[in-house]
C-alpha cells in the first residue's frame, strides 16, 4: 500500500512541475523512487503534472493489486498503459541515471521536450511533510544515544579506524541502516567519519566539509593512526537509523588539547548560537555563509576555518533522505530558508598537530525560528581514562 504521506509529496512536486511548464517525469533512481512510493523498487514511477502518479514495477511484483501499480517486464510497457504521444516536456533525471538508461527512456518519447527533473525532485525535497520531520526526530534520537556511548567506546592505545569500528558497531546495533546516501555520483562515504589529529589537515577528493587521508579505497576519514596524547577526535558519524538521516558532529580529545583549540570550539557553539539564534523562514542561505564568515574572521580564526591547505566553501547543508540536499549554506546560494527545511550547521575549525573541533547540529526551521533536533552535550570530551 502506498503511504498517504507520498501523496502530499506527489502533489508539491507536480506543482512545481505545472509552474516549470513540465508536463509529465519519470523517475527511475533508488532514492526518488523511495521518495515518491515509500519503497525501493525495479522500474519506475510516472508523474504527470495533473493526474495520479503511476508506479511500473519489475522487482518485487509483490505490492499487491492497486489501480496505480503495474507489473512490467521492461520499461516499454509504460506505453500500455499511459499515451505518451501527447507529451510536449518530459523530464528525466539527468543528473542521477547513466546515459544509456536516460537514453532508454527518451526512446519512448521522441517527440518531447527533455528537461532535468533532478533539481526539480530536489526541490521539492527540501521542504519536509510532517511524516518526514517525525522520521527525522526519531532518527536523532537514535543517533544521540549513540554518541552518548562513544566515551565507552575509547582504550588507550587505540587507533581510529579500531574506534570508528566500535561506534559503527554501537551505531548498527541501535538501528542503523548502515547506508549512507549521498547526492553526486562521485561521492562516496560509509556511515561517517571519525579524524584524530593531523588526519583532520588531509584533503578529501569529496565535497565534505572535512577531509581526512581515509585509505586509497575510500579517500575520506580516519587513516589507521594511533590516536595519540593531546589529539582531537572529531566524530561526524551518519545518522541513518531509518529512511531519513540526521547529521552531528562532536568532538573529543584524549588529554588535554591547547587553549587555542578549546578557543575554537567554542566559537564553533557560539556560532551556532547566535546564527542560528536569528535564522529562520525567509532566512537568506546566502546570508548565513556570510555572516559566519564575518564572526570567524573577527576572532581571527579564518586561517584555521574549515581546513587549512583546502577548505569547505560551505558552512552547512540540508539532508533528508541524503545527507548532502538542498539547500547549501553557501555564498552564492539564492535560496531561503521555508517552513519544513532541515538543515545541518557545521561551522569546524582545523589546527595542526591537533586536530579537528567544532561542533554541528540538524536543525528544524519552524514558522518562528529553528529548532535543534541534536541537543546534545557539547563541550569536548576527554576520552582519556
Amino acid at each position: 500500500m502506498i503511504h498517504n504521506d507520498c501523496f502530499r509529496r506527489h502533489e508539491r512536486l507536480q506543482g512545481l512541475m505545472r509552474a516549470s511548464g513540465i508536463d509529465a517525469m519519470l523517475v527511475a533512481s533508488n532514492v526518488n523512487l523511495l521518495y515518491l512510493f515509500g519503497q525501493i523498487y525495479s522500474g519506475l514511477a510516472y508523474i504527470p503534472a495533473q493526474g495520479e502518479v503511476q508506479f511500473f514495477v519489475r522487482r518485487p511484483q509483490t505490492y499487491g493489486a492497486q489501480p496505480q501499480i503495474h507489473y512490467v517486464r521492461k520499461i516499454e510497457q509504460i506505453a500500455e498503459h499511459i499515451d505518451l504521444s501527447t507529451i510536449g516536456t518530459i523530464a528525466l533525471e539527468l543528473d542521477e541515471l547513466s546515459y544509456a538508461e536516460i537514453e532508454r527512456q527518451r526512446k519512448l518519447l521522441p517527440q518531447a521536450k527533455l528537461a532535468n527533473a533532478t533539481q526539480l525532485l530536489r526541490t521539492a525535497r527540501m521542504v519536509k511533510t510532517e511524516e518526514e520531520i517525525q522520521q527525522i526526530r526519531q532518527t536523532a534520537k537514535a543517533h544521540m544515544q549513540v554518541y552518548r556511548q562513544i566515551p565507552q567506546l575509547y582504550h588507550s592505545g587505540m587507533t581510529d579506524v579500531e574506534l570508528q569500528i566500535e561506534i559503527e558497531r554501537v551505531m548498527r546495533l541501535s538501528g542503523s541502516v548502515g547506508i549512507f546516501r549521498t547526492f553526486g555520483s562521485a561521492m562516496e562515504i560509509y556511515m561517517g567519519s571519525l579524524i584524530a589529529g593531523d588526519n583532520a589537515a588531509a584533503p578529501s577528493p569529496y565535497d565534505f566539509a572535512m577531509g581526512g587521508a581515509g585509505s586509497m579505497a575510500l579517500p575520506l576519514g580516519s587513516s589507521g593512526v594511533v590516536i595519540g596524547d593531546g589529539s582531537a577526535v572529531m566524530v561526524d558519524m551518519a545518522g541513518n537509523y531509518g529512511v531519513y538521516m540526521s547529521d552531528m558532529t562532536r568532538t573529543f580529545s584524549v588529554g588535554k588539547l591547547s587553549e587555542e583549540a578549546y578557543r575554537l570550539h567554542e566559537l564553533s557553539r557560539r556560532l551556532h548560537g547566535e546564527i542560528m539564534q536569528v535564522a529562520g523562514p525567509g532566512t537568506s542561505c546566502a546570508d548565513i555563509y556570510t555572516r559566519t564568515l564575518e564572526l570567524v574572521e573577527q576572532e581571527g580564526a579564518s586561517g584555521y576555518f574549515m581546513g587549512l591547505e583546502q577548505k569547505a566553501q560551505f558552512v552547512g547543508h540540508g539532508l533528508g533522505l541524503q545527507i548532502n540536499e538542498m539547500p547549501v549554506l553557501m555564498g552564492r546560494s539564492k535560496d531561503v530558508l521555508q517552513t519544513g527545511m532541515v538543515i545541518a550547521y557545521e561551522p569546524k575549525f582545523v589546527l595542526p598537530h591537533i586536530g579537528a573541533v567544532g561542533i554541528e547540529n540538524t536543525y528544524l526551521v519552524t514558522e518562528s525560528g529553528v529548532e535543534n533536533l541534536t541537543p546534545l552535550e557539547e563541550a569536548i570530551i576527554d576520552l582519556k581514562p
